[in-house]
């Protein structure tokens, strides 16, 4: 048995997977996130189910939402708002633009401008907006669900790494399975998946929901780990540049929410792992001999997860396992 608000996750979670079928580890990273506090970016082509995928979860957590459709006409005002001149009052009243809402779908957002694009940077980190010399705060708790086409595709424009570094994840869905997909067939023009949606959650108990994730315990010898993990993407040789400071940041947060929605009441190189190329993955670039030698992102990470020695963990009574270094990991000693 977990808590109330840990057992309302469960619930949000299996609520969604009744719009979403087969794809359960991605609902459940995605829910990470959301308790996490971050912003998740969903890369994949069209039409595998990016967008229902966030409007399930709007409507199970009982979230106010706007979704914007990025166009190359979409202007920075259009999410931040503007200032227009009303002549019966005489003078200038603002009006709010998308941003202001809990949940914000940002539809394709690598089809729009990149000074657009970068209209979104102060509100995914500060959760506010200036406008004509005025601050103001966006509805609490907020979040991003952003959604791109792969990269190069037709009418696309790379987001700038300072705006990458500030998702706190990046996904891919993927194709559904087979049988999956049969389903999908069969309930063709029988009204949409999420029509039905029950809402089980609420602002409120989300806020309560990511209070009590980020007080789950972890250890020094943790946050040690996840430091070395970031570290050595800095020094690894296939990377042009390595993960940035936000990086071990969020990366504490993920492990936390994942041990807190396992029921866990501390955080394990576990959970550490479970994780890490979600948060880290989008935040490296390769440099030219990995391309050379066709060596993926994935790959990188995987490597670093297994050289960097992890630290030994402690049970819920306190002892410590046997934790054994692998091979060739003393460069990272913690």
């Amino acid at each position: 048995m977990g808590s109330i608000y840990q057992e309302n996750a469960w619930k949000v979670q299996k609520e969604v997977n009744r719009a979403i079928l087969g794809k359960e580890a991605l609902v459940s990273k995605l829910m990470l996130a959301i308790v996490s506090g971050g912003h998740v970016l969903l890369e994949d082509i069209p039409g595998v189910g990016k967008t229902t995928l966030a409007i399930a979860f709007a409507r199970t957590m009982g979230l106010n939402w706007n979704r914007v459709q990025f166009t190359p006409d979409v202007l920075p005002s259009d999410l931040t708002g503007f200032s227009i001149y009303q002549k019966e009052r005489e003078e200038f009243v603002y009006q709010p633009g998308a941003v202001f809402c809990n949940l914000l779908l940002a539809d394709e957002i690598n089809r729009t401008s990149p000074k657009t694009q970068s209209a979104l940077l102060e509100v995914m980190e500060e959760g506010q907006v200036s406008v004509d010399g005025v601050t103001r705060k966006v509805l609490q708790p907020f979040f991003v669900i952003a959604t791109q086409n792969p990269s190069g595709a037709a009418g696309t424009q790379p987001l700038p790494p300072a705006q990458m570094d500030r998702f706190l994840i990046r996904m891919s869905m993927g194709y559904p399975s087979f049988d999956d997909e049969v389903q999908m067939a069969r309930e063709a023009g029988m009204g949409r998946r999420t029509d039905n949606l029950q809402v089980l959650s609420s602002p409120l108990l989300l806020k309560a929901m990511q209070q009590e994730a980020m007080e789950t315990y972890i250890q020094e010898s943790m946050i040690q780990y996840i430091t070395a993990l970031v570290c050595a993407t800095r020094e690894q040789e296939y990377l042009e540049t390595g993960a940035s400071p936000r990086a071990t940041i969020a990366l504490v947060k993920m492990a936390k929410a994942m041990a807190w929605l396992k029921g866990q009441d501390y955080v394990s190189p576990v959970e550490i792992g479970e994780v890490f190329l979600d948060v880290v993955n989008h935040r490296i670039s390769l440099n030219t001999r990995a391309r050379r030698e066709k060596v993926s992102g994935k790959q990188v990470l995987m490597e670093i997860l297994k050289t960097v020695p992890k630290p030994m963990k402690r049970d819920a009574g306190g002892k410590k396992s046997e934790q054994v270094p692998r091979e060739n990991s003393t460069r990272w000693k913690i």
